[in-house]
């Protein structure tokens, strides 16, 4: 944190420096900017039993920093607000009615299926760029103030964050959902040491309605609001790094990187706001592409079409992992016999964890 010094000038009081706040976020594309206190004390236990549970399964860095990451001001020191935000990411070009057509696309077994919010830009650059110039803008209005900026990149509890300050409210698949926007967006933060106001929750719309638990192919969501990540194809294809286990594989169907079922099956995604910024807009090699054609990709061409994008961070090996069970899937359901082909083209140059999951896809029209 830096020190904040007084520059002896009159200064807006703090309900209107959210104000302003507020208006320069907008400027920058963000959606909703809300304030949370940093007592978040009563989350702790959720977020203890959770761990013991083993629900964060090789996430080594959830457990890693304990309960600083409840613990704001401990992670920060001289934190006493957080700015929350939400950057919607539904890309534009998006047609009416895009939950059926990905639930459709899930039943065409040669299509390859990537998440909606990795077609683009990474989250991560887009949404860490504008916070930091939103930080910066109100620096040079306010004068130099203690702040750091978030993005999916330390210990933070976003989703209870934004559950405070009034982004949203925790969905039963664990997600933030908003009235306005669904679930189809991003959050960051900034943990600040000026006490600005605090905006009001808001409270939960899921009433008896369980579609995300429903759809959910591997059962993920073990209870209203309870994620066995362990379970989750999102993590099975992007965080965990080693063989997806056997019993999920069939599961996965044509999903190659991140699973998008909870968010089609809920009914408030029909409010989803689309996104101002083209960089979330499908490049054009992710936009509707085929096991086949990514399955021909060499290192050279995943490197060259994953820049800058989500993808690239699980690297060659991991993405040609997901392939092979995915197109696993496809040969058992379609028998068609260039699936077979392309597999056992590849198997004999092979690591030892791709030469298994290609093994394990040949057998499934045995």
């Amino acid at each position: 944190m830096q020190e904040r010094h007084d520059t002896g000038q009159e200064q807006p009081d703090a309900a209107e420096w959210l104000a302003r706040l507020q208006g320069w976020a907008r400027e920058l594309g963000f959606s909703q900017i809300g304030v949370a206190d940093v007592d978040l004390a009563a989350a702790e236990p959720g977020l203890l039993a959770w761990l013991a549970a083993g629900f964060h399964g090789s996430m080594g860095y959830m457990q890693a920093h304990g309960l600083k990451r409840a613990r704001p001001a401990e992670l920060v020191p001289g934190t006493v607000r957080v700015i929350t935000a939400r950057l919607d990411y539904l890309p534009g070009s998006v047609p009416e009615g895009w939950q059926a057509i990905g639930f459709d696309r899930l039943q065409q077994p040669q299509q390859a299926v990537i998440s909606l919010y990795a077609q683009g830009r990474d989250y991560h650059k887009v949404l860490r760029a504008r916070l930091q110039k939103l930080a910066d803008r109100l620096q040079a209005e306010i004068g130099p103030f203690g702040h750091r900026v978030f993005t999916d990149s330390a210990p933070v509890l976003e989703v209870e964050l934004a559950q405070r300050s009034g982004i949203g409210w925790r969905g039963k698949h664990t997600l933030v959902l908003s009235r306005e926007a669904g679930s189809m967006f991003f959050l960051g933060e900034i943990y600040v040491d000026l006490a600005l106001p605090v905006t009001d929750a808001v409270s939960a719309h899921c009433g008896q309605c369980e579609a995300c638990i429903t759809a959910c192919p591997t059962g993920a969501i073990v209870a209203p609001y309870r994620l066995d990540a362990r379970r989750c194809i999102s993590y099975l294809t992007i965080e965990d790094d080693g063989p997806i286990p056997v019993e999920f594989r069939a599961a996965i169907g044509n999903r190659i990187y991140g699973c998008d079922d909870c968010q089609l099956a809920c009914p408030w995604n029909k409010f989803a706001g689309r996104s101002t910024l083209p960089d979330f807009d499908a490049r054009e090699p992710l936009q509707a592409p085929t096991l086949l054609a990514l399955w021909q990709w060499d290192e050279a061409a995943f490197l060259k079409h994953t820049e800058g994008s989500a993808i690239r961070r699980i690297g060659i090996q991991r993405w040609r992992r997901n392939l092979a069970v995915a197109l696993g899937n496809a040969w058992r359901d379609t028998g068609d016999p260039a699936i077979a082909d392309a597999l056992a083209a590849a198997l004999a140059g092979s690591t030892p964890l791709l030469r298994e999951h290609i093994s394990w896809a040949l057998e499934q029209r045995a």
